[in-house]
């Protein structure tokens, strides 16, 4: 099969690959339908992740089941799936309290030992803790297919970030970082209820799209007053904060910017992150939380969501490419053309 693989820094490539097969009874093939590059794909493509040349890439998929292990029982041949970007086997105490990606048995889509995400199949294991079937009113609509795809990552990461900051109906949310994570949060906030909403940021195209997805202020990260201009915009600091850059200066910022007894979610992959003021946290009373989203969690009541109309996160799909044009779409991510790229990989 074709698959994107990784061989050094901005350089990446689609070649033939062995075609997966079933390992175990509870493991289940999928034929990729979309797949997506991730802002996190960039830190391995930039050289800031030193990753080994033979990796496989992309960890955002959805499919139709093509084999099913002989212990599967909650998955059917020909269903139309989405994959949280991390398996889970769906009987430890970590899965049953629902953060699964701690599981003892948890694994990531790519790398040199699992299927990547943006390939023509994938070896899907604990198929039946890890799949989310994709309802007919989704995958009927090409928008909806396209929109269950950000599912997989980026809406289930804002919408982790929103959550673990505490957003509440009525309440105030600000969110900084303009990438497909921090505007999946501005959406996700604005799902919830909260009512203002502030979106940080410095790309202007991203920023309309925030205020689209319901921001209800815009503030130039890149601004040197951007912290003094949130605190005024809050009335003394905003309760609930999300970042989701990942790099210390979004993190900063947002220590600065959260009121005294909130909550700062960071969701952001940290690359760079090396100072944490605790002086801060403590003087405060400010709580910091988030970190890796347990997407599998949110991903039942976010596909029904998506089916009901409530969200839809398809506009951070700003490209859409055939699986051939994956290091096109790094390129285009690479250089801040493109917000978020979707691979058509095979028809639904």
């Amino acid at each position: 099969m074709k698959a994107t693989v990784f061989h050094a820094a901005r350089d990446v490539r689609v070649e033939s690959v062995p075609d997966p097969v079933l390992k175990a009874p509870t493991d289940v093939l999928v034929r990729v339908v979309n797949a997506a590059i991730c802002g996190s794909d960039l830190w391995p493509y930039r050289g800031v992740a030193k990753w080994t040349g033979g990796a496989r890439l992309g960890h955002e998929f959805t499919g139709i089941v093509e084999a099913i292990g002989t212990e599967v029982r909650a998955v059917r041949v020909g269903q139309f799936v989405a994959a949280p970007f991390s398996y889970a086997d769906g009987s430890c105490a970590f899965c049953a309290a629902h953060l699964y990606t701690s599981c003892a048995r948890a694994g990531f889509w790519g790398g040199l030992d699992d299927d990547g995400g943006q390939g023509e199949f994938v070896r899907v294991p604990f198929a039946d803790a890890t799949l989310v079937a994709i309802p007919d009113a989704v995958r009927d609509d090409p928008a909806k297919r396209t929109a269950a795809l950000a599912l997989t990552d980026v809406m289930g990461t804002g919408y982790h970030g929103a959550v673990s900051a505490g957003t509440v109906p009525g309440g105030t949310v600000v969110v900084i970082g303009d990438g497909a994570v921090g505007l999946c949060a501005v959406l996700s906030a604005r799902y919830i209820g909260a009512e203002r909403i502030v979106a940080v940021g410095h790309h202007p195209d991203r920023l309309q799209l925030a205020k689209r997805f319901g921001a209800t202020e815009i503030v130039d990260s890149h601004a040197a007053d951007a912290g003094r201009s949130i605190v005024e915009l809050t009335s003394g600091g905003s309760p609930s904060v999300v970042e989701a850059v990942g790099v210390q200066s979004s993190l900063d910022l947002a220590l600065e910017t959260v009121r005294d007894g909130g909550t700062v979610a960071f969701v952001g992959v940290p690359a760079g992150m090396e100072t944490l003021s605790f002086r801060r946290l403590f003087s405060g009373n400010v709580a910091l939380r988030g970190a890796l989203a347990p997407v599998r969690a949110y991903l039942p009541e976010l596909m029904s969501a998506l089916a009901a109309g409530a969200i839809d996160p398809s506009p951070v799909f700003t490209h859409q490419l055939p699986l051939d044009g994956a290091p096109a779409g790094y390129k285009a991510m690479d250089e801040r053309v493109a917000i978020k790229v979707c691979l058509t990989v095979s028809s639904p």
